[in-house]
């Protein structure tokens, strides 16, 4: 048995008695609307991740003023 898609003025599938346009087909575009700002958000957190990381794991450039390599530390004094 084939299920139809309800058409935009059809009426709901989910018993409400609305349109379907006026009820379900609006909570399902707020549901990708929803995942795809999670998705920009996840990205986001790990390009700064990224950059965190690198910033602490890069060599620093010897041109900084009163500052000397220490390679026992690993860090500049």
């Amino acid at each position: 048995m084939q299920t139809a898609k309800a058409g935009r003025n059809d009426s709901c599938p989910c018993g409400s008695g609305k349109k379907y346009k006026k009820c379900c087909e609006l909570k399902a575009q707020k549901a990708r609307g929803s995942t795809t700002m999670l998705i920009v958000v996840a990205a986001l957190v790990i390009a700064g991740l990224a950059v965190g990381i690198s910033s602490f794991t890069s060599e620093r450039d010897a041109s900084r003023p009163g500052g000397v390599w220490s390679p026992e530390h690993g860090h500049y004094h």
